[in-house]
Formats: structure tokens, C-alpha cells, sequence
């Protein structure tokens, strides 16, 4: 049987940021992955694209793999948010809020490959299991058990800590019996890239319309990324129809604000749904990501939330003492987290709720709350810091400061 430190179950962007920021400590780290990361099959580098703040542009610096992501980022200048049918809008423009950008824009399969890339030339203490999965799990006083299938067999490995990043649907979750609490908003995404008759000049829209908010964000070579939430039935019909048409639909529901879209890329699809755990921490046990919380991508902030969860926990597991499994420290990273957690939560599921209102009323307080907040700058200085999270203590990564590890005696 192998001995480790740290079991991480799942390969995806928060298990691997995780890794990462494990590998030059003492600590001795297995990441276990289902699928091959540079596969097709791969889910969390899948062709959808991900916002990053400046917390986690600044967590991916201190992973030394920010370098190979930049050239391939579309730079977030200004914010403009509207409701469709109504006339109030906001705009947010990051030279206002003595920022260089609010975030940037990063096709999932890049980030990936910049994680492996760096995970399989990096450190002793890290072992990777790929194509590997956990048929069994047994949580004892001292340590936990996993059994690993794997292409070679199966493998009894015994660890100190598992930590579950292994998505919404988490089997490590369910293997210690944490419920979880999943709200479906009857929504599909429908997932593309789209290239306007003009270069974008950097502005991120989000457009709030009656069947659901449909983001168009700024790309590093001039196009956009569409992500269109629509019911159901209507997303499929959208997905398949020919490229003219869907282009047509796309600029009746979002406008002219970009110009005319011309070209459209391959269209996926993915339902929304919150899906959140009732607790982050068991014995022997931590949940992050997605397995702690999965959201609807409005905002774009459950990746930022995620990867806050693995920067607070990998400064917490680098300067333990002792036994890196034991409450004190699987509790206190939950208790931690929790703050910023249930704030992000709110946040982004009130604003799926308040602008799926159909009601007349709400929709005239929307209008003139988007208007009033075009006007007020403290409540844009207040969004421009979503990013950074919504409470508690801002890891050292996400400060731009080096990540503390002490050895363990």
C-alpha cells in the first residue's frame, strides 16, 4: 500500500491549481484523474471559456503558469450590464476603478493544458494518477483508504487527507454521505465563439433577458464568446439550427452593442443548476470547487470561488504541523471558506432570480436600480472587488504573495 499526505480526487482546474501549489512543499500529494487530461473526453477542459478576476489572474502568477495563459487572454476593460426591454444599463470601465482590467477571458482547455504542462515536469512529492478513479473509500481515525482502479488494476493507497475536487457530481462526496442541496433553474447554456464585423475593444456584456442572461465576453484574438441561457426546449432548437439562423436569433436577443455577428464557431450545450454541499468538511475529508458548490455561470464566479477554496487550502496544508488530516484543520478550512461561500451563492443566484421576474413592477425597480447604479460610484467600486471574494481573509496567493511552507517536523 502507497502512503501519502494528500490525496486529491479529480484533475480538473481547482484539483490540479491545487497540486500545483502543493508541489514545492514537503508534503507528499497524489492527483488522481478519471480522463486524460489533453483528451477530447475531458470535461473540465471542455470548449467552454472562463472569466478570471484579478485575484485568481494573480494565484495563477504565483503558479508560475500565468506566463504561458496571458498571450491567449481577452483583457475584461469595461462591464456593460442591460435588461432586455428595459432602458437602464450600467457600465463599469476598470480605468475609473484605478485598475487595469476586471478580468480576463481563457478558453478551459488552455488553462488545463498550462496546468498539466506544469504538474508533469514539476516536483518529487507529486504523484498523478491519470485514468484512474476510486471504486471504494474508507474513512478511519488515522487516515482514509482509497481504492484505486486503475489501467494497470487496482492500487490501495492510504492517505492523511482526501480532498474531493472531483466536480457537482462528486463520488467522493457521496462516498462519505454528504448530502447536497441541487436547485435546477430550468436553464441551458448554450456554449459558442462568435466573430463580429468589427474587433471587440474589450467590453464584457452581460444582458439579462427573459429566458435567461446571455453573456458575450471578449476573446484575445478579436472575436467573442457567447455563453445564451435559454429553456430547454428552446436551446435545443437554437443548437440546431444552421449557422445563418442561429446568428440571426443571437443578435435579436443581444442587440447591435458588438456590431454585426458574422461567423459562429461549434456550438455545446450544458444544463444550469446550483449544487451546493451541506457541509465542505467531514474526517479526513475537504471539499472544493465544484464539489463544494457548483453555480450557474452568471457573473462568471464559481472558477474564481473554486480556485480561492484550493489557494486557502494549500496555505493552510503548507504550514501545518503535524497531522494534515485532523479537524482542527478540515474544520477550520471550512469555517474559513464559509463567508465567502454562501456570499457568492447570494450573489449570483439572487441575480438569476431577480431578472428571470416577469413581473412589471420588478422590472421597472431593475430599470431604475441599473440607472442609479450607472450613477453611483461606491456600488461600482463594489463589483469591481467581486473578484476578490466576498469575505473572510484573502489567501496569500490571490495577494500576489508567495505561498508559506514550513516544514513539518
Amino acid at each position: 500500500m502507497s502512503d501519502f499526505d494528500v490525496a486529491i480526487v479529480g484533475g480538473g482546474m481547482v484539483g490540479a491549481s491545487l497540486a500545483l501549489a502543493l508541489a514545492p512543499t514537503p508534503l507528499k500529494v497524489l492527483l488522481v484523474e478519471a480522463v486524460a487530461p489533453a483528451s477530447n473526453a475531458q470535461p473540465s477542459f471542455d470548449e467552454r471559456t472562463t472569466a478570471l478576476g484579478n485575484a485568481s489572474r494573480r494565484i495563477f502568477q504565483g503558479l508560475e503558469v500565468w506566463p504561458r495563459l496571458e498571450p491567449e487572454a481577452g483583457v475584461i476593460r469595461t462591464i456593460h450590464v442591460s435588461d432586455a426591454g428595459h432602458l437602464g444599463f450600467a457600465r463599469l470601465r476598470a480605468p475609473e476603478q484605478w485598475i487595469d482590467a476586471f478580468g480576463y477571458v481563457v478558453a478551459n482547455r488552455a488553462i488545463g493544458a498550462a496546468l498539466w504542462e506544469r504538474l508533469t515536469a514539476h516536483a518529487p512529492n507529486l504523484t498523478l494518477r491519470v485514468r484512474a478513479k476510486p471504486v471504494a473509500i474508507r474513512f478511519d481515525a488515522e487516515r482514509a483508504t482509497l481504492e484505486l482502479r486503475t489501467p494497470t488494476g487496482t492500487e490501495q493507497v492510504g492517505v492523511r487527507l482526501i480532498v474531493a475536487a472531483d466536480g457537482a457530481d462528486s463520488a467522493v462526496r457521496q462516498a462519505a454521505g454528504i448530502e447536497a442541496e441541487t436547485v435546477d433553474y430550468g436553464q441551458v447554456a448554450l456554449v459558442t465563439n462568435v466573430r463580429a464585423d468589427r474587433p471587440h475593444d474589450g467590453t464584457a456584456y452581460e444582458r439579462f433577458t427573459p429566458a435567461g442572461p446571455l453573456a458575450v465576453l471578449p476573446l484575445h484574438d478579436g472575436s467573442y464568446t457567447v455563453v445564451w441561457a435559454r429553456p430547454p426546449q428552446a436551446a435545443r432548437e437554437t443548437l440546431e439550427l444552421p449557422d445563418a439562423a442561429f446568428l440571426a436569433a443571437l443578435q435579436r436577443a443581444f442587440g447591435w452593442r458588438a456590431g454585426r455577428f458574422e461567423r459562429v464557431g461549434r456550438r455545446a450545450s450544458y444544463a444550469l443548476k446550483l449544487t451546493r454541499a451541506a457541509r465542505t468538511a467531514a474526517p479526513r475529508l475537504v471539499l472544493i470547487g465544484n464539489a463544494a458548490q457548483a453555480l450557474h455561470p452568471v457573473a462568471g464566479q464559481g472558477f474564481n470561488l473554486g480556485l480561492r477554496d484550493a489557494a486557502v487550502l494549500a496555505e493552510r496544508l503548507a504550514a501545518a504541523r503535524g497531522d494534515v488530516g485532523a479537524r482542527e484543520l478540515t474544520e477550520g478550512f471550512a469555517a474559513e471558506r464559509a463567508v465567502d461561500r454562501a456570499g457568492v451563492v447570494r450573489f449570483t443566484d439572487g441575480l438569476v432570480r431577480l431578472f428571470a421576474d416577469t413581473r412589471a413592477p420588478v422590472g421597472l425597480l431593475r430599470n431604475a436600480g441599473l440607472l442609479l447604479f450607472d450613477l453611483v460610484p461606491p456600488a461600482k467600486r463594489a463589483l469591481a472587488r467581486v473578484s476578490a471574494g466576498f469575505g473572510g481573509r484573502t489567501p496569500r496567493l490571490a495577494r500576489g504573495l508567495p505561498l508559506s511552507s514550513r516544514a513539518r517536523p
